[in-house]
């Protein structure tokens, strides 16, 4: 099972949802950067169950212990190690699943591949594991913030209900006054009378989460294999649900000319730039010093909280009515995820970048 992530800023994650802790080691950390625990923290926070109604009831603090890699409040350069401890567990409410099939859940597939699995909670699969992302990405973003560097994500649609507004026309800093974490006021209800709504049915539902790069320097990223939007697009489908990614103009672009979607090159107060950003700050796999910007979809939670055909392991027909505590809409917890995987991503390749030339 591969549980590391990065190339030269690399994170290994352990843990399951029910078990002792989750946690993980982050490799390749450049030393003499300031740790603030309190923002770590914070990240984690917004990641947090049980912040609203539009979120799972199960309560943890998610309080996380750095065991090494810091000293003065500082990075030293070596290995940081830390632990996340599971409070509040409710493993008995998983029992009926043991020898259950749970549709479009990893279950199957877990028991093909490894003949075993951990049904409490889903185990390694669950989002659980996250938690250990949203630390590496933490300590990413504090790397990222020397260089200049800002990363930031919001829920831009629920279902139908979709926030067409182009982020430059947007106030980044209304995502995180309300639950849903969209930066539109009125959006943002509308967003959450709809997953209110889907949860009273015991239904659930998805949407897409935007994110945005400023100030990534031209240069990152591989001309073949390593383009930085592969990097981008491997570390976000790698989130639990993800089920699209795309960057720039992305698949709406496919209906202009390319007349229309060329970004045509001026230079700006003697630097080199284009006039528009259709490319969403990559060419060529390679960033061009423009905003990177890209889009995530995530399907709707599969655990419903209503009664479901499935069959046992032994290919019976059966019923599901699952317990338990969950997500109606996973978008608002997993604005912090996909803000985590970007800035890991961003710097392994700006680390990888300092390499290539003298």
């Amino acid at each position: 099972m591969r549980n590391t992530f990065g190339n030269i800023f690399r994170l290994t994650t352990f843990g399951e949802s029910h078990g002792e802790a989750v946690g993980g080691v982050i490799d390749g950390m450049p030393a003499g950067i300031l740790v603030d625990m309190d923002f770590i923290q914070h990240e984690l926070d917004r990641r947090r169950p049980g912040q609203s109604q539009l979120t799972t009831a199960r309560k943890e603090s998610d309080r996380v212990d750095v065991l090494s890699g810091v000293f003065e409040g500082y990075t030293t350069g070596t290995p940081i190690g830390f632990v996340v401890r599971n409070e509040n567990q409710h493993s008995a409410d998983y029992e009926n699943l043991r020898n259950v099939f749970r549709p479009s859940h990893a279950d199957f597939t877990y028991t093909q591949k490894y003949g075993r699995r951990d049904h409490r909670g889903g185990g390694r699969s669950s989002a659980r594991e996250t938690i250990s992302r949203v630390v590496g990405g933490a300590f990413a973003k504090l790397a990222l913030q020397q260089l200049g560097i800002r990363i930031t994500a919001y829920t831009s649609q629920v279902g139908h209900i979709c926030l067409d507004t182009p982020y430059t026309q947007l106030d980044f800093a209304q995502i995180d006054t309300n639950a849903v974490r969209c930066p539109d006021a009125d959006a943002a209800r509308r967003m959450e009378e709809l997953i209110l709504a889907v949860k009273a049915e015991g239904d659930t539902i998805g949407g897409v989460i935007t994110c945005v790069v400023q100030g990534c320097p031209p240069g990152l990223g591989e001309p073949t294999f390593g383009k930085l939007h592969a990097a981008l697009g491997a570390a976000m489908l790698g989130i639990n649900a993800v089920k699209g990614f795309e960057y720039g103009e992305g698949f709406a672009g496919v209906v202009q000319r390319g007349s229309e979607q060329n970004d045509i090159f001026c230079c700006k107060d003697g630097t080199i730039t284009t006039h528009t950003n259709h490319s969403g700050g990559i060419q060529g796999g390679i960033s061009n010093g423009q905003d990177i910007y890209f889009r995530v979809a995530f399907k709707p939670v599969a655990t419903l909280l209503r009664e479901q055909p499935t069959v046992d392991i032994d290919g019976q027909p059966t019923q599901l009515n699952v317990r338990g505590r969950h997500d109606p809409c996973v978008l608002p917890r997993a604005v912090p995820i996909v803000e985590s995987m970007a800035a890991m991503t961003i710097l392994d390749y700006y680390l990888l970048n300092k390499t290539t030339r003298l």
